[in-house]
């Protein structure tokens, strides 16, 4: 199969031939159509992640058909559209057995643990936890979108950030998962101020439904200026960028006892951030993290998407041949060169030699 790969962290992906993947006897492998852009995808690149062997296959946010089973697969055979959350569960271990299957303590990582979907095919383990079948009514990009971003931003906003219609939310960074947020906080009902150093997002956020935006270029005062939009504060808000600046200024936008959910990633290998503690003391705060959504609880979103109340397609704005995944991966860490939305590979196309990025 043609794949992205990397020797070295850092190094300049390329397009090289490499063996088939195979399912594990509880695994499947599936024929990639679509896979997403995503900066975790970056954060691995840079050597942020300490699970990646090397020579290693990015990507994480696919969708396309089963190819083949492992003998012990029972739910699944060739032939069937799916996706895959980004944490697949082992489904035995305590978090499992308990519904908890994003925060498995046995899990897996497709492009993080394993090679990723930044290829032809690949193999996913525990087939029966963490296949999820497609609706006709959702293509391959806008499944790929789905991806960690927003089933992520899906189960942040309402199932830990609990939100609810009339309430005031704050997204902080309006990347892939960001502009999510501001989506599925809008079909709640929520009243949504989108923060963001880049206009061409906030502009993107504001046609997604947010009601105010704040352009952190031109202000020192975020939290300020967020909680002078909402009448005191947001009842929550999201860190959806992960940086110690960004951390900060959602824990100052809330009103009291308000809830702070983390999204973005914060590596260790940056250190770790300082948080006001004395906000969230003094304002009874509620820190929440959000990683993933299990695969039992898709079913829920993709009702949403069916009804056309979430148009994660809608997130889509730029598409790129798998030739040029890698131009693109390397850009993520340069402000201001990857255009706002979801970027998303489209390995339907055929591919060539690499057009702009």
């Amino acid at each position: 199969m043609q794949a992205v790969m990397y020797d070295e962290f850092g190094a300049a992906p390329t397009v090289r031939e490499v063996p088939d993947p195979r399912p594990a006897r509880h695994g499947a492998v599936i024929a990639v159509e679509a896979t997403g852009l995503c900066r975790s995808d970056w954060h691995g690149w840079v050597g942020h992640d300490p699970g990646i062997a090397l020579p290693h296959v990015p990507g994480h946010e696919l969708a396309g058909t089963v190819v083949a089973v492992g003998a012990d697969v029972r739910r699944w055979a060739p032939g069937v559209r799916v996706t895959v959350p980004f944490v697949c569960a082992c489904g035995t271990c305590p978090p499992c057995l308990a519904g908890h299957q994003q925060v498995c303590a046995q899990q897996s990582q497709p492009g993080f643990t394993a090679w990723g979907s930044f290829a032809d095919l690949v193999a996913i383990d525990h087939a029966d936890v963490n296949l999820v079948a497609l609706p006709d009514e959702v293509d391959s990009g806008m499944a790929a979108a789905l991806g960690c971003r927003f089933a992520t931003a899906f189960r942040a906003v309402l199932a830990q950030g609990r939100v609810t219609p009339g309430q005031w939310v704050a997204v902080h960074g309006c990347g892939g998962v960001g502009l999510s947020a501001v989506m599925v906080a809008v079909a709640a009902g929520a009243q949504v101020v989108a923060v963001d150093v880049a206009r061409p997002a906030l502009e993107l956020a504001r046609e997604l439904g947010a009601t105010a935006v704040v352009d952190v270029s031109g202000t020192d005062h975020v939290s300020a200026a967020v909680r002078s939009l909402t009448g005191g504060g947001a009842h929550v808000s999201l860190d959806c960028l992960g940086s110690e600046e960004t951390c900060a200024a959602s824990v100052r936008s809330l009103r009291w006892r308000g809830r702070h959910v983390q999204v973005g990633l914060l590596p260790a290998a940056l250190g770790h951030p300082r948080v006001p503690m004395d906000v969230v003391i003094g304002k009874e705060i509620s820190l929440l993290g959000s990683h993933g959504m299990a695969a039992h609880a898709y079913p829920e979103m993709l009702a949403l998407v069916q009804s056309g109340r979430l148009r994660p397609g809608a997130l889509v704005t730029r598409r790129l041949r798998l030739g040029e995944a890698g131009a693109a991966l390397m850009a993520m860490g340069t402000p201001g060169a990857t255009p706002a939305g979801v970027t998303i590979i489209d390995l339907s196309w055929p591919d060539g030699a690499p057009s702009v990025v």
